[in-house]
């Protein structure tokens, strides 16, 4: 898949769960916005209650769409005839995909009302949600071949380039000029092993100050137009997988507490899905057929 066609791929999933999300407000904000005692009495209720036409088929939908997501990404990783259909990445995007557009059409399906065993697989179905989005940061913090296998720390470090190497002989620096840009994109690294998040964002903050320095660096030298940016893009990718070799182990190592967490909450949404299923066909319930 190329890149313009990945991205393609991937815009056409965003609209429609965007265009979903829009299309369930506009027809039933309304009656999501009506108190329960009085939804009965409103011109939509037959239709958006959870046993209604349209909220019974968000019900079915959305849950076949979380089975499909789960299950197709699980079958990726685990059954090797698959690995020729597309990169693991590629099932991941699918999967979260799905995984996302098939919580929303739950959630209008609850007719935003919560109770009984029900809310259990609902909030778990949250909590999994929460915890994927996270999943998905970490995810991407551990430098991966196109494949999707994990780098181990010798082949991250290969990646890196000679940058000193690169700005002097590609531009033709002096050594003044050379020392003011390689010092301006020195990396100030905030380590701390208690609160990684603070320590996350302040090396954000001072990697962009780095950035803002060369910039400032380059005005001086008059570099504008396509070196300006090359220059721009190299010391980016430099300093990416400068911060990814510093906290791969972390990443790694966070990335297998986070199955630990994610794995539950979706056994526990799966297993009351079921219960809720079964309780609500032996009711006699049905939908268009």
């Amino acid at each position: 898949m190329s890149k313009s066609v990945h991205r393609i791929f991937l815009g056409v999933m965003v609209l429609i769960v965007g265009f979903a999300l829009i299309f369930l407000l506009t027809n039933g904000l309304e009656y999501y916005r009506t108190g329960l005692e009085d939804r009965a009495y409103t011109a939509g209720h037959d239709t958006l209650k959870p046993s209604g036409v349209l909220g019974h088929g968000l019900g079915i939908f959305g849950s076949l769409l979380i089975i499909i997501g789960v299950a197709s990404y699980m079958a990726r990783k685990r059954y090797r005839f698959l690995s020729r259909m597309g990169l693991v990445k590629h099932w991941l995007e699918f999967h979260i995909f799905l995984c996302t557009l098939g919580p929303v059409l739950i959630l209008f399906h609850t007719a935003f009302k919560f109770g009984g065993l029900v809310a259990v697989s609902f909030w778990s179905m949250v909590a999994v949600f929460l915890s994927g989005i996270a999943g998905r940061f970490i995810y991407l913090q551990i430098p991966r071949s196109i494949e999707g296998r994990e780098l181990n720390l010798s082949e991250v470090r290969a990646m890196k380039s000679d940058l000193a190497g690169i700005l002097k002989s590609s531009y033709n620096l002096d050594n003044d000029v050379y020392k003011k840009i390689t010092e301006s994109i020195n990396l100030k690294t905030v380590s701390s092993s208690r609160y990684f998040l603070i320590s996350l964002l302040r090396n954000l903050k001072n990697d962009r100050e780095s950035i803002n320095l060369l910039r400032g660096e380059l005005k001086k030298l008059s570099l504008q137009g396509k070196d300006h940016r090359k220059i721009i893009s190299l010391v980016k990718t430099d300093i990416k997988l400068s911060r990814r070799i510093e906290r791969l182990d972390r990443m790694k190592n966070l990335f297998k507490y986070w199955h630990v967490a994610h794995l539950p909450f979706a056994l526990i949404m799966l297993f009351i899905m079921v219960i809720h299923v079964g309780v609500t066909i032996l009711f006699g319930y049905r939908w268009i057929f």
